[in-house]
């Protein structure tokens, strides 16, 4: 059962990693990703928990740096063009 997931992160340590960090975020999903907002990505994943996503970005991160995984209900609302919308119900949903 697939799983919709709002990811979030700051890398606050110096030679941050974000080209693994997003590598790694890319790689949680099932190929259906969207990043309309700075250091955040909505994901649907094959993944059960958010766990087991953050087990996948773990191994990129410092101790200084910031994560967190929720998982994403249907409830959701927000402000996006029309286009990114469209994505986010046809697609991520």
């Amino acid at each position: 059962m697939k799983k919709r997931y709002l990811i979030t992160y700051d890398l606050n340590s110096k030679g941050q990693d974000y080209d693994n960090v997003i590598k790694a975020i890319k790689d949680a999903s099932d190929g259906c990703w969207a990043t309309y907002w700075k250091s955040s990505f909505l994901i649907r994943s094959n993944h059960s928990t958010a766990n087991e996503i953050f087990e996948t970005i773990k191994p990129y991160l410092d101790p200084n740096d910031r994560l967190i995984i929720m998982e994403v209900t249907s409830n959701y609302q927000g402000w996006l063009n029309e286009k990114q919308w469209e994505y986010v119900n046809n697609t991520i949903f």
